[in-house]
C-alpha cells in the first residue's frame, strides 16, 4: 500500500484522538462499495508512525457523507471512544459547516426548522414544514459569510444532527448545495463532490478535559479557494 502521509491530512493527534480532514469521495467506514475507508487508512497511518505491531484500535465516532469534506474524529482508545460517543450523542460538540449555494439566500441569516423524514431506499431525507409521521425535528442556523461572483458562502451551525440535514434543509428553502444533484442542484461537480465542508468542531477533550477547537481547510479547488 502507498504511504498514508499522502492520503491523510491530520488536523490533531494525541494518545487519545486522531482528527483528520476528509477529502470528498472518501468513505469514513466500510460499506457495500468495498472501497478502502478512511478508518482503515487512519489505522495504517498509526501503525506506520508508531510502528505498532498487531491490530491498531481506532473507534469511529461520527461520519460525514461521502461527497462532503472536512473534520472527522477517531478515538484511539476505548475510554476516549465511549466518552466521545457520549459527547456527540448528547450534542456537546459544536459543529460548524460551510456550504456554497448559487441561489440568493432569502435572508442574510436565518434559523431553519423542518421535520425530516428519511427514505432509506433512496438514501435521502425529505424536509417538511410541519411534523409528519416518522419525521424528526431538524434545526440549523445559517448566515451568509461571503458573496462570490456567482455563489454565496454560508456558515451553518447545527442544533440537531439528522441524516443529510443541511443538504435537505437548504434544498427545501431553495438553496441546494453546489454539485448536490440528489437535493436539486442543476448539475454535479466533475469529481462527484458537493460544496459542503465540515469546517470547525469545538468540544471538551474526553480525557484531558480541556476545550478543543479544530478547523479544517476546505479542498483546494477554484470555488473553495475563492471562499478563503
Amino acid at each position: 500500500m502507498h504511504s498514508t502521509k499522502d492520503t491523510l491530512q491530520v488536523l490533531y493527534e494525541d494518545n487519545h484522538l486522531l482528527v483528520v480532514n476528509k477529502r470528498p469521495g472518501d468513505i469514513v467506514q466500510g460499506d457495500k462499495t468495498g472501497d478502502v475507508p478512511l478508518s482503515e487508512v487512519a489505522k495504517q497511518y498509526i501503525a506506520e508512525k508508531y510502528q505498532k505491531p498487531g491490530a491498531v484500535f481506532l473507534g469511529v465516532v461520527h461520519r460525514l457523507d461521502r461527497p462532503t469534506s472536512g473534520i472527522v474524529v477517531f478515538a484511539r482508545t476505548s475510554k476516549a471512544l465511549s466518552r466521545l460517543n457520549k459527547i456527540f450523542s448528547e450534542r456537546q460538540a459544536q459543529k460548524t459547516y460551510w456550504a456554497v449555494v448559487k441561489d440568493t439566500p432569502a435572508k442574510q441569516e436565518d434559523r431553519l426548522i423542518h421535520f425530516l423524514k428519511r427514505n432509506p431506499k433512496q438514501n435521502k431525507s425529505y424536509a417538511h414544514d410541519k411534523e409528519v409521521a416518522d419525521s424528526k425535528r431538524a434545526v440549523l442556523n445559517y448566515k451568509v459569510l461571503k458573496t462570490l461572483d456567482r455563489y454565496y458562502l454560508l456558515e451553518i451551525d447545527l442544533e440537531t444532527g439528522r441524516h443529510h440535514q443541511i443538504r435537505s434543509q437548504l434544498s427545501k428553502v431553495g438553496m441546494p448545495i453546489r454539485g448536490d444533484l440528489k437535493y436539486g442542484y442543476s448539475r454535479s461537480n466533475p469529481d462527484g463532490s458537493i460544496h459542503l465542508h465540515a469546517r470547525k468542531l469545538e468540544f471538551i477533550h474526553p480525557v484531558k478535559k480541556e476545550p478543543l477547537t479544530i478547523t479544517a481547510p476546505p479542498p483546494k479547488e477554484v470555488i473553495w479557494n475563492a471562499c478563503l
